[in-house]
């Protein structure tokens, strides 16, 4: 028989054993045939998945055997090349292919696939992403189909799309991708916890806003196009930092006479609201730096949201009733409540109070602070007025009074009012009469009421607050705010023209001198005193006589002895006043030594007292003419 032919190893083979780069897929792939056998390789390769057999020679394959008991010349196969050119899973090329490899090849957990069972120091392929084309593909290398909307709207957009399209397409994706990651990281490090002191964290948050600020840029740019800055001006305004252009109409003359281009001038706007004006209340308080407390209808000029202006207010307390009673001055150190005409502004506004704008004044210029509370059309503020009156007649607890009334129309506006007399009697005043002086009543009272009672009655009187608004015009005068010239106090008026303070006999304080009362000496009947209990009966009182008794008008006739004795006390009791007086004498001298001694020690206190004083007095001196001078340079 024909000996069995060798089992022969192709050059290709032997090549790619040597090299190793060839990919599997070259090994895989049908050889050419050999020598005489190139001839008939065109008739044969037409079809090769129609050929049920095909001859194979030993190019054509790695391992082949000839069947025992054939000829050379004659070898014929009946090998089966279609089951090794189907492409499905489970085809006979894939199994073979798992042969070569650790694991399986769709394995994409990487427990058991290429590189799962390498040991521990093989690494795991995980998923990855294509920027540049947007596939995504697994570890090894097939290829996801993304679940999400926006893939599947990618897909869809994507279709029919050029080269160049899909790639700016790919590249829009790409930035918008970073720009997430970029977002999100900026919040994770601005809420980042400990990030205060570390120099690191805080130049990263300057590079996050840095970063904000050109994705706005960029947004702006995209968003305007080619028209640029006047759009965006058109859009949202003129932004800080730009200069400006303003048209202002009906500007007086004045201010362009008088305009100081060094000085800055502040441009605001006011509500419909804000351009009427009416009566504002507002919760206030004197400086407590301000040295003087502040007076009742003194004008200050105040500072109003956008307006200054000059106006008198009138200052009042709250009651628990919630009446609003009337203050002459500001309390020390405690709020008040101040009523005053002017420009309307929301509540819980912030209001500045100054007596002058003039910069010579020494001293803390804010007078007051405050905020407004509400706002009307009027308010009532009311202060006590205390009517008195006498009475003319009584007839035990009714009594005519008079005095307190001017006319018949007065009492009738008071009927019913409570009154008091100054010894605490209470009554009701009741109605007005006929005959007598006009004003006069009658009243009722608890008890019987004297002539030399006083009668008065607490009423209370609404206090007007006047209309005076006058704003502060310092750009309408050249000289600023030492031109602009408002009202003045009272008392400044007084001084400046030496006007002496207009005094009312009625307001001065004079000494209270009230003769003091005899009563009459109670008398009971001696009816009454016999009826009476003994704890009710007088006791220990003397009668008084009208005769002398007997024994003050008898008379003593004393014996030698008596005689005797009695001139020895005279003498003793005279004795005993000299020394008396003479001891008193020497008492008063002493006396007055001592008080020449402590007016001699007092003069030299007081002259002690009077230098330090006055040193004390031009050190404070010095220390306010500093101030002064820092003040007007303006440092």
């Amino acid at each position: 028989g024909v000996p069995k032919k060798a089992n022969v190893v192709s050059d290709d083979e032997e090549a790619s054993d040597s090299d190793g780069d060839e990919s599997d897929e070259e090994f895989f792939k049908i050889k050419k045939k050999s020598g005489a056998q190139e001839g008939g390789s065109d008739e044969a390769s037409g079809d090769l998945s129609g050929a049920m057999s095909n001859a194979l020679g030993e190019e054509d394959s790695s391992r082949f055997e000839e069947p025992e008991g054939t000829d050379a010349d004659n070898i014929t196969n009946d090998f089966d090349v279609s089951i090794w050119l189907d492409d499905g899973e489970d085809c006979l090329l894939e199994t073979l292919r798992d042969k070569f490899v650790t694991g399986k090849w769709d394995d994409s957990n990487g427990a058991g696939g290429i590189g799962g069972g390498g040991g521990d120091d093989d690494e795991e392929v995980g998923d990855f992403e294509d920027l540049e084309t947007g596939e995504k593909f697994g570890p090894n290398g097939e290829v996801f189909e993304s679940d999400d909307e926006d893939d599947d709207d990618s897909d869809g957009a994507t279709a029919g799309m050029t080269d160049e399209q899909l790639r700016e397409f790919n590249a829009k994706k790409k930035e918008s991708k970073k720009k997430d990651f970029d977002d999100e990281y900026d919040e994770d490090k601005k809420t980042g916890d400990g990030a205060e002191n570390d120099e690191k964290a805080e130049s990263e948050y300057v590079e996050t806003l840095l970063r904000e600020k050109e994705a706005r840029l960029r947004r702006n740019k995209e968003e305007f196009g080619e028209e640029g800055e006047a759009a965006r001006l058109r859009h949202e305004g003129f932004r800080q930092g730009l200069y400006v252009r303003i048209r202002i109409d009906g500007v007086p003359v004045e201010l362009l006479e008088s305009f100081n281009p060094i000085m800055p001038m502040v441009l605001g706007g006011l509500t419909p609201q804000e351009t009427n004006k009416g009566f504002l209340r507002c919760r206030f308080k004197k400086h407590r730096w301000h040295k003087k407390i502040l007076k009742c209808n003194d004008p200050l000029i105040f500072s109003l949201g956008w307006r200054r202006f000059q106006s008198i207010p009138v200052f009042s307390t709250e009651d628990q009733n919630g009446r609003h009673r009337y203050l002459k001055y500001t309390p020390e150190h405690m709020h008040c409540h101040a009523t005053f005409y002017g420009p309307q502004v929301p509540p819980n506004t912030g209001i500045l109070a100054i007596q002058k704008l003039s910069g010579n004044t020494p001293g803390f210029r804010i007078a007051a602070t405050g905020v407004t509370l509400e706002l009307d059309e009027s308010f009532e503020v009311v202060k006590k007025l205390k009517l008195v009156g006498t009475p003319s007649k009584i007839y035990r607890n009714t009594a005519f009074i008079s005095g307190m009334f001017n006319s018949d129309l007065e009492v009738s506006r008071f009927e019913g009012a409570k009154i008091r007399t100054v010894s605490g009697v209470r009554g009701q005043l009741k109605e007005a009469l006929r005959e007598g002086q006009p004003g006069s009543f009658r009243a009722t009272f608890e008890d019987k009421i004297l002539m030399s009672d006083i009668v008065f009655c607490r009423t209370w009187m609404p206090v007007e607050i006047k209309k005076y608004y006058n704003p502060v015009t310092t750009l309408l005068v050249k000289e600023g705010s030492e031109g602009w010239r408002g009202m003045k106090p009272k008392a400044q008026l007084q001084i400046e023209t030496e006007t002496p303070i207009e005094v009312k006999p009625d307001s001065i304080y004079k000494p209270i001198t009230r003769p003091e009362k005899k009563f009459n000496k109670l008398y009971v009947p001696k009816r009454l005193e016999e009826s009476l209990p003994y704890a009710s009966k007088q006791k220990n009182e003397e009668k008084k006589r009208k005769k002398k008794s007997y024994v003050s008008k008898r008379a003593v006739v004393m014996d030698a002895d008596e005689k005797k004795k009695y001139t020895f006390m005279q003498a003793v009791n005279t004795i005993r006043n000299e020394k008396v007086a003479k001891k008193k004498t020497k008492n008063a001298e002493r006396r007055v030594e001592k008080a020449k001694e402590d007016a001699r020690k007092e003069a030299k206190l007081d002259a002690a007292r009077k230098a330090n004083k006055k040193r004390q007095y031009r050190i404070d001196g010095k220390i306010a003419a500093a101030r002064e001078r820092k003040r007007l340079r303006g440092e």
